[in-house]
């Protein structure tokens, strides 16, 4: 693969050195926004102008209108992959540098794909679209810029357990470039902004049931230790945290475990998961454009308004696993299903499916899909877990098919998926993803 990611930086040297606008498309989530941050500091540090378009998904439509564009180096980051045999058709140079899975398709001398699962790397758990347009820049003297892909990681889900495969060796690029330190401490967000009984209740990965999504029952928590919930955890007394950390250990052990920080950042943003989280609150409401030039160096305003978002975000996000709570998942044979076309839990749909998993307000044994209509379409998010994945589940595989079978796309990981139908379709959509889970678990 380190192969792979120097044809890419070979392919981006010449286009530098040819002093090439290049062309940036990357996607709208955490992982999507850190990997155009990653690829836009190189460039910007190497003196290279480059026009950067951040979108939330990629249709053959923009392929099309793209190919029109004047640019001599397109490079698509967190996305792409389905797209190869389309962008041999280019007549520009292109780099994908994405993690998501691949077909079948192979490269033209004009395309270096670089992706871990062509190597036989999970993109799902050991490299993000970060990672990979990491990689891409590596060679460029650019191992400071490491932690970047590692903010991907973490928005991606890749990191809570400690860093595997690819993912362990940006660690090491971050650790030797000096701007990474990692440290043991409680996993707990936003430790010197909220009163502790929102960091509680903030905080999903690593998941605490019962407190997790539950202001009300993180406060009757902190009650029961007669700690007061309306303090920030920072300013607890030492004894006090000890035994709020005893206190949350016995219901999730991994909820102490390595921090990674970066010390020279901002104090809000010096967290890399609490990073990955702000760029997911500016992409999940449509302000892709703040969290790219938060991660430029703007501070001030600009991480006011951020933080404005991820607090209206986690209360979204809140309200959301309160209706899962009242409302439960429709059950199908082998997938349960949430379908909402309220406002709020549109925006938040895949994260209340991945976070309801793990705090227990939905059932483990079943992959669960969201649905949320938008006009005439319904998009859709998979989530499952790791377990399914080991028992033979591939959400990735079962949205793309099914989605092609209704004139829709899909697509994506074996453990988190999304994809796009006609309205129309929805019931059959479903029933048809309940037979390929089923087919799945079956034939294993």
């Amino acid at each position: 693969m380190l192969n792979r990611a120097s044809e890419a930086t070979d392919m981006l040297k010449e286009h530098i050195e040819k002093d090439n606008v290049i062309r940036i498309i990357s996607h709208n989530d955490a992982d999507g926004i850190s990997s155009a941050a990653v690829l836009a500091n190189a460039l910007a540090e190497e003196n290279v102008q480059f026009h950067t378009t951040i979108i939330p998904r990629l249709k053959e439509d923009i392929v099309n209108q793209l190919r029109h564009e004047n640019y001599d180096l397109f490079i698509f980051s967190d996305m792409g992959s389905p797209f190869i045999k389309e962008f041999n058709t280019y007549k520009h140079d292109v780099i994908v540098a994405d993690h998501h899975q691949v077909d079948d398709a192979e490269a033209e001398s004009n395309v270096v794909h670089l992706n871990p699962h062509l190597f036989g790397i999970d993109g799902s758990k050991d490299l993000c679209g970060a990672g990979s347009s990491y990689l891409t820049v590596r060679e460029l003297n650019k191992k400071h810029l490491a932690y970047f892909a590692l903010v991907g990681a973490f928005g991606d889900m890749q990191g809570q357990n400690g860093f595997t495969g690819v993912n362990k060796l940006i660690v090491d690029d971050a650790i030797e470039s000096g701007t990474l330190e990692i440290h043991e401490g409680l996993k707990i967000v936003s430790k010197a902004s909220e009163p502790i009984f929102k960091s509680l209740a903030y905080t999903f990965s690593p998941p605490l049931p019962k407190i997790s999504g539950d202001f009300e029952g993180a406060r009757e928590f902190l009650e029961r230790m007669n700690l007061s919930y309306g303090i920030k955890f920072n300013d607890l007394e030492d004894e006090e945290k000890d035994l709020l950390k005893d206190a949350l250990i016995s219901i999730n052990p991994e909820i102490f475990g390595d921090c990674y920080t970066v010390p020279k950042e901002a104090p809000l943003l010096r967290d890399l998961e609490e990073y990955s989280y702000i760029l997911d609150a500016c992409g999940k409401n449509k302000k892709q454009g703040l969290g790219l030039s938060i991660a430029l160096g703007e501070r001030d305003k600009a991480l006011d308004a951020a933080l404005k978002l991820q607090r209206q975000y986690r209360d979204q996000i809140v309200k959301g696993l309160e209706w899962i709570k009242k409302q439960g998942a429709e059950q199908l044979n082998s997938i349960q299903y949430l379908y909402s076309e309220d406002k709020v839990l549109k925006s938040v749909m895949g994260t209340i499916a991945s976070i309801g998993l793990s705090v227990e307000l939905l059932d483990d044994s079943k992959p669960v899909i969201g649905l949320s209509r938008l006009y005439k379409d319904v998009k859709i998010s998979g989530r499952t877990t790791r377990d399914m994945v080991e028992k033979g589940v591939n959400l990735g595989k079962a949205l793309k098919d099914s989605s092609n079978n209704f004139g829709g796309t899909g697509g994506g990981h074996d453990i988190a998926a999304g994809a796009m139908i006609p309205y129309e379709f929805k019931d059959n959509f479903l029933h048809l993803v309940d037979e390929m889970v089923e087919y799945q678990l079956t034939n294993d």
